[in-house]
């Protein structure tokens, strides 16, 4: 009865902890949650104030057994669970499942895994702060009221297995909505004049200039540059400003994702996969947070490695001030725990986002960057427009030295904005020889679709979720399928160009790519109509300023300022009548489109929502002669076109032969693919079935053939015995089941008789 027991929820956790505890306290994880809500009912007694039932789920049980009998052979009972709501509600949960008295336990926190933080957190124990869990109480018990009330609704009304959540429902609305935006959206061209000068007196310092208008026809544009041939050039105008640009604040867990996905490429998933992995490790503080500051003690460690590294004019200590609507952890910014480690060991994953952490926090705490910004205007003689050119010089990098932060705007291709850096020295009234001169044909841009981590940012703006559920949130929208992570092929599209050279205008057509995507979140047929239906018949639940206004009230609870049943009786009574009425609408039409006639049969073309998905059809339902082509990744039953249904119908198509054996290139459920001799190979996602040529067919076709081959390692063909390599290693594949191979034994040297064996006692 001399031993000290830790818990904490994950295993790597408690491996780091119990590094820095040593000799006397035993470390284990609990796995996170050790109870829940039943997964097969409601689990929540509404005549009982809402009361939740909690259960242990089966697969928590021997757990629970280990963690009571340590708990019983314990002196001292440590619930070292994370330092916010969720971790709060584990540490409460333990000790009631536990069975632990009061003078038993001691609940403790931190926000790094450091031998000071938790020794300090050791000596100052506190009590489990009850207003945090029935704030974390309220949250899952509204949730789960929700999701289970709306849910079945939704299988009767639009499909069944579908399901609705409160902060799920709200980020599927922005998505769809952007889209109809995009929908609707007219694209219109316009023309962009630039311009090269030079000093008269100095040919070699030429700088760009854009006009102060741009033109909305081709006309106007021609006109302005035929005005220009004979015109003298002098500058009008020079403005100098000297300027700053100050760094970034650092990480919290908003805008750690964002910046991970723009710089990094990562998922808001995999980012927080990942921070937790170097939170548990010790390497940075905890992920999960909304403040900007930094301890006194963060800041003291940043100014020296900045003074060593930089020298003392890089310095600049700051605290940042949280301004994130409804921030509600009392938690530092998200930094390295020890800044002096410039790097860590771990996968490329965890060294890149240590960096990108180590960056941010270091940048934070450095000088502004200072700048000279010129403004120089140049009339035309022969117009009332004038050419605008802008230069910025950076005088000092400061913190740029480190670290730039990334946005979300999406720069209009060869759109140089006139910044070419330094401006060369002019006054009023000096003469320019003007180089090349050419108005560009431009085409206005629809809103840009969703990445994870702008809708991220946008939840955050609006109140909605908190560092949490960001990650949960988007995770269930794509799981659920009501919105998907698309692709779009660049398209080419043709633009006019015409230059002033000397004294002459030429005009040429040119070409370029437009409309390229990667990893855009895009609304599915499903998710759109899940949307219009929770709209029309949940409108609270779907709205951006009652959903914040929950977040708000949760704040309430954790802060003593709210009784979380009180809350809980506020919302159902209305939302009971919603669902009754609900329950009274009519089933929404599918999203069924009548788009014209086939050309080539005049029958009618529909799209609708099938079985087994979005697809189009030739005929109408009583025809015996229909037709059926599913719709394709990234198509809308709303916006497909009646010429992109009808192309639908091409595929299957023959493609030549190969070999002397016919080629059939289709689209299937796993994507687009060419059959051949019986196999299927899937196409690239550079190709496109409906014009992938032969050859490119048979370099598919031969490659497969090859990475085929290449997976044997043993063949027994009369006993259908077959030794492959396989993604997660190697294993024995008989009568089309898989069999792991022991540790210890060679794939290459297995006999017969081995893989007999191993078979055997698999079944």
């Amino acid at each position: 009865m001399d031993k000290n027991l830790v818990i904490v929820e994950s295993p790597a956790k408690a491996k780091t902890i119990g590094k820095v505890l040593g000799e006397g306290f035993s470390v284990k994880s609990c796995f996170g949650h050790i109870r829940d809500l039943s997964k097969k009912k409601l689990g929540i007694d509404h005549e009982k104030g809402f009361t939740p039932e909690y259960i242990v789920e089966p697969d928590k049980k021997e757990l629970v057994r280990e963690l009571t009998k340590s708990a019983k052979e314990a002196s001292m009972v440590w619930l070292a669970s994370d330092d916010d709501r969720e971790g709060e509600a584990i540490a409460w949960h333990l000790k009631e499942t536990l069975n632990i008295p009061d003078g038993k336990t001691r609940r403790i926190a931190f926000h790094e895994i450091t031998k000071d933080a938790v020794l300090n957190a050791i000596e100052n124990p506190r009590e489990i702060n009850m207003n945090l869990v029935m704030a974390q109480q309220a949250r899952r018990v509204l949730d789960r009221i929700v999701g289970y009330e709306v849910s079945p609704i939704l299988w009767r009304k639009v499909k069944p297995r579908l399901s609705a959540g409160r902060v799920q429902s709200v980020a599927l609305r922005l998505v769809v909505e952007r889209e109809r935006e995009i929908m609707a959206f007219k694209s219109s061209g316009y023309y962009k004049v630039e311009g090269l000068f030079h000093p008269a007196s100095r040919e070699k310092e030429v700088f760009k200039a854009e006009l102060d208008t741009r033109f909305s026809s081709a006309r106007e544009a021609a006109a302005f540059l035929n005005d220009c041939i004979g015109s003298r050039y002098s500058v009008a105008g020079v403005e100098f400003k000297t300027g700053h640009k100050s760094p970034a604040p650092p990480f919290t867990t908003s805008t750690l994702q964002q910046e991970a996905s723009r710089k990094l490429g990562f998922s808001v998933g995999q980012t927080m996969t990942i921070a937790q992995r170097l939170y548990e490790s010790g390497l940075i503080t905890y992920m999960r947070t909304d403040s900007v500051q930094l301890s006194k003690l963060a800041l003291g460690t940043a100014k020296k490695v900045i003074k060593d590294t930089f020298g003392a004019e890089y310095c600049k200590t700051r605290q940042y001030a949280t301004k994130s609507k409804g921030a509600q952890e009392a938690h530092e910014a998200i930094r390295p725990t020890f800044i002096e480690n410039t790097s860590i060991e771990g996968t490329a994953a965890e060294r890149k986002l240590y960096d990108l952490v180590w960056k941010r926090t270091v940048a934070s705490q450095m000088a502004d960057a200072e700048v000279d910004k010129t403004q120089v205007q140049i009339a035309v003689s022969n117009s009332s427009h004038r050419f605008i050119a802008n230069g910025e010089v950076i005088t000092f990098d400061g913190f740029l030295k480190v670290y730039m932060e990334s946005t979300d705007d999406e720069p209009e291709k060869n759109n140089e904005n006139g910044r070419e850096g330094a401006i060369p020295r002019l006054q009023v009234n000096d003469l320019l020889n003007p180089g090349m001169i050419k108005a560009t044909q431009r085409y206005s841009q629809h809103p840009p679709r969703y990445t994870e981590a702008s809708l991220v940012k946008k939840l955050e703006e609006l109140g909605i979720g908190r560092p949490s559920t960001y990650a949960p949130t988007i995770s269930t929208i794509l799981k659920r399928q009501y919105v998907e992570k698309v692709d779009r092929q660049a398209i080419k599209r043709p633009y006019i160009q015409m230059v002033l050279s000397g004294d002459k205008v030429t005009e040429k057509e040119l070409s370029e790519n437009y409309g390229e995507e990667r990893g855009k979140l895009t609304p599915t047929d499903i998710g759109i109509l899940v949307n219009d239906f929770l709209s029309a018949q949940f409108a609270s639940i779907v709205d951006y300023g009652f959903t914040a206004k929950i977040e708000e009230d949760f704040d309430k609870i954790a802060s003593g300022a709210l009784v979380w049943n009180i809350m809980l009786d506020n919302f159902y009574k209305p939302f009971r009548q919603t669902l009754d009425k609900a329950l009274e609408t009519a089933r929404p039409n599918n999203g069924e489109r009548s788009l014209g006639n086939d050309p080539a049969t005049g029958k009618p073309v529909h799209v609708r929502l099938g079985r087994f998905g979005p697809m189009a059809q030739i005929g109408d339902n009583d025809d015996p002669e229909k037709r059926f082509a599913s719709l394709r990744k990234g198509q809308l039953l709303a916006s497909i076109t009646l010429e992109e249904a009808l192309k639908l119908f091409e595929l299957p198509r023959e493609a030549g032969h190969y070999k002397d054996l016919p080629v059939t290139v289709s689209i299937g459920r796993f994507g687009p693919f060419i059959k051949w001799n019986g196999k299927f190979v899937s196409l690239g996602k550079e190709d496109d079935p409906y014009t992938v040529t032969p050859e490119r067919i048979a370099e598919l076709i031969e490659n497969a053939q090859v990475k085929e081959s290449q997976k044997h390692i043993l063949a027994f063909p009369d006993d259908n015995i077959f030794v492959l390599k396989g993604r997660f290693g190697p294993y024995i594949n008989f009568n089309k089941k898989n069999y792991r191979i022991p540790k210890g034994m060679k794939p290459e040297d297995l006999t017969l008789e081995d893989c007999r064996k191993i078979i055997e006692k698999h079944d």
